[in-house]
């Protein structure tokens, strides 16, 4: 795919629009030109800043009456003619903008693209997506577990588990923190042949979530929540592999006393 084509699909690839063939030639490309992939992490900083300017606003139940009145008015013909024929267009229009925001209870005040907040599955495919630009994969680099886990002590409050899957075919490539919903996360990463496999997890206080399973932009996103912490693994390694990755990981998981996640839905 070429530079002037990758950059005509970046606003759709950013929202998750663009089928997984597409996504994926632009994620391919992505990897592999310098310029196209700072024009990309340009657009998701601004995204990032604009939603973060977001102010939510419960509409009142009066205002949202007066909304539905007027619009019953408007159609009922209420006005006379020549009146109507001057203003209609513009105030049922208004009218009918206003209502569909309101409908759900929430307005926000925003000028950007998008209104709502990105769900944590977007913001983790995003990371993994620029983690496979030059220089952003690891923070530490290591196959050596002894390596890897040690080095999160003193950058977050709490320790991810870092199992060594090499004799599985899943060696360990070293890790880094990233950011996720607002709060820095670890990243444990590992390799496939010549894929990418990066490991997610933070704490999380609430009831256990079972294994789900979902598909962006060409990616496989595996999610799960297990004694107070979230998890989620992104690749695009085959999904038996990556079935097989996560059992793996979960094994290492319950030799410290964690349970295994829930059959896949």
């Amino acid at each position: 795919m070429s530079c002037a084509v990758t950059r005509d699909h970046l606003s759709a690839y950013v929202d998750s629009e663009l089928p997984p063939e597409q996504a994926s030639e632009v994620a391919r490309h992505l990897v592999s030109c310098a310029e196209c992939a700072s024009e990309y992490e340009g657009i998701l900083e601004t995204v990032s800043r604009l939603q973060e300017g977001l102010v939510p606003y419960r509409a009142p139940d009066v205002l949202r009456a007066r909304i539905r009145a007027a619009i019953r008015e408007e159609q009922a013909g209420s006005e006379p003619v020549a009146r109507r024929s001057r203003y209609v267009p513009w105030r049922a229009i208004a009218a009918a903008v206003v209502i569909a925001v309101v409908s759900s209870g929430v307005t926000f005040v925003a000028t950007g693209r998008r209104a709502a907040e990105p769900a944590v599955a977007e913001e983790v495919l995003a990371s993994h997506i620029r983690s496979l630009m030059p220089a952003h994969l690891t923070d530490v680099s290591s196959n050596n577990q002894h390596n890897v886990k040690p080095w999160f002590n003193g950058r977050l409050d709490f320790s991810p588990s870092v199992p060594r899957l090499d004799d599985a075919g899943f060696p360990l490539l070293g890790g880094r923190v990233d950011y996720v919903h607002g709060r820095p996360v670890a990243v444990v990463v590992y390799g496939r042949r010549q894929h990418v496999i990066n490991v997610f997890s933070w704490p999380a206080p609430g009831r256990d979530v079972g294994l789900s399973q979902e598909s962006r932009n060409g990616y496989t996103l595996m999610h799960w929540r297990r004694d107070g912490v979230e998890h989620w693994v992104v690749s695009d390694v085959a999904v038996p592999d990556l079935r097989q990755f996560v059992a793996l990981l979960e094994q290492g998981d319950a030799a410290s006393g964690r349970t295994t996640p829930e059959t896949a839905r």
